[in-house]
């Protein structure tokens, strides 16, 4: 089939990487614009636009899809299919009614539970222990156009966001081929998604992250988990901000009864108390320094057992 993939972060590379190695055409990549990074903010492509212009395939990165230019372009190419992962911009309906088949989305959940920009973070969050990725026909409604495909994925105990995206954007990957690849045969269908068990997953913001350590253990192992890599779960101490790298729940028994947010300091580990039993601190990323393990921080700023987080 003659696709023109759109995708935009690096968790969308992987299926870039699996169509062109398909029996599949991929005649153009869209992407966004290119954007500011680092200290100087010079302007960087994609990391879809890095690996298609590696890989020798012409790119097109309009400032929107609602542009007369680049729908003008779009419909020049012909493509029959627009698989999409993490394009991140709106499609008007009339670029999606260019592509003959429509545009199919690779979504990171399975629909209709978490539809919305960060349904992987959320599924860590609430606690989830199966997840996985659905492939469906993009509609003008947030992630409720008829569905393709499905695949699979545990959700394990000491996940991250950044652990179970990194495993369904290469299983998905597969699942987006053959979507392709059935919708071309003729085999596979679309089918309405459900009207029951719809759950939204809007983006977490920096404020969501923060840290309420009155909370059980458990649901502030799933907080910093599910903000991992980002937008980085955070508390205070002396009234800077603290990033806080995945914690681990441990035993109350012979432990020191320790408030919410109170630290035990040792020489080896600091513990902060929770609303109901301690937690481990993993790593650690005061403000302009490096991340590094919770003990060696605590040493470096000579931090000292009942010393309070977040209580600024």
């Amino acid at each position: 089939m003659r696709i023109v993939f759109a995708g935009t972060p690096e968790v969308a590379v992987p299926s870039l990487n699996a169509l062109v190695d398909s029996e599949h055409e991929v005649v153009a990549v869209v992407t966004r614009p290119d954007a500011p990074s680092g200290r100087g903010r010079k302007l960087v492509a994609s990391p879809v636009a890095q690996r298609a212009e590696e890989l020798g395939i012409p790119v097109l990165k309009p400032e929107h899809p609602r542009d007369p230019d680049f729908q003008a372009e779009l419909t020049a190419l012909a493509p029959e299919a627009c698989p999409v992962v993490a394009y991140g911009a709106l499609l008007p309906q009339s670029a999606l009614d260019i592509p003959t088949h429509g545009w199919i989305n690779l979504h990171f959940s399975l629909l209709p539970a978490w539809r919305g920009a960060a349904p992987v973070q959320h599924s860590v969050w609430a606690g989830d222990e199966i997840t996985g990725a659905t492939t469906f026909r993009i509609v003008k409604a947030l992630d409720a156009g008829p569905t393709f495909g499905v695949m699979t994925e545990k959700v394990r105990p000491t996940d991250t966001s950044g652990d179970l995206l990194g495993r369904l954007a290469e299983g998905g990957a597969h699942l987006l081929v053959q979507t392709i690849s059935g919708i071309e045969s003729g085999q596979l269908e679309a089918r309405e998604q459900p009207s029951d068990g719809i759950t939204i997953a809007p983006k977490i913001l920096v404020d969501d992250a923060r840290i309420d350590w009155t909370q059980p253990a458990v649901a502030i192992d799933r907080q910093v988990r599910a903000c991992t890599p980002a937008p980085g779960a955070w508390s205070t101490h002396e009234g800077e901000r603290i990033k806080i790298g995945p914690v681990t729940p441990v035993e109350a028994e012979g432990r020191a009864a320790l408030a919410p947010g109170e630290l035990e300091v040792t020489k080896n580990a600091v513990f902060i108390g929770t609303g109901t039993s301690p937690v481990k601190l993993g790593e650690v990323k005061a403000f302009g320094k490096k991340q590094m393990q919770a003990a060696d921080w605590a040493r470096g700023v000579r931090l000292a057992s009942g010393v309070r987080f977040g209580d600024e």
